[in-house]
């Protein structure tokens, strides 16, 4: 049912002038919360359409167990490749079938 690894990650918050920021300059082990199976699905390829951008950005939707506290600042690592959360993790099904539902984009390095 959960075929696929991933892994979730959080950054610490530091300070950034006036305001709080994720330092994601951590090695990934020390930012890592939780790693296990989960449903990995497409979602569609997104393109913007401007002159300082000629490429699409992969997107997904990822099905975690409902005890994954996952957060919409984190990140997760599927197949090698970075993913930032998209919106606020949905909580999703009733009994046996809960589960938490994240769409997630990829992340450019």
């Amino acid at each position: 049912m959960l075929p696929d690894h991933v892994e979730v990650h959080r950054a610490p918050l530091v300070a950034a002038g006036y305001t709080r920021k994720r330092d994601w300059a951590m090695p990934p082990e020390q930012t890592q919360v939780w790693a296990g199976p989960a449903s990995v699905q497409p979602d569609r390829s997104f393109e913007v359409r401007s002159p300082a951008r000629e490429t699409a950005q992969r997107r997904l939707r990822v099905y975690l167990p409902h005890s994954v506290a996952v957060d919409s600042a984190d990140r997760l690592l599927i197949s090698g490749r970075w993913y930032e959360v998209d919106g606020f993790p949905m909580v999703w099904g009733s009994g046996n079938l809960r589960h938490v539902r994240v769409n997630a984009w990829e992340v450019e390095h």
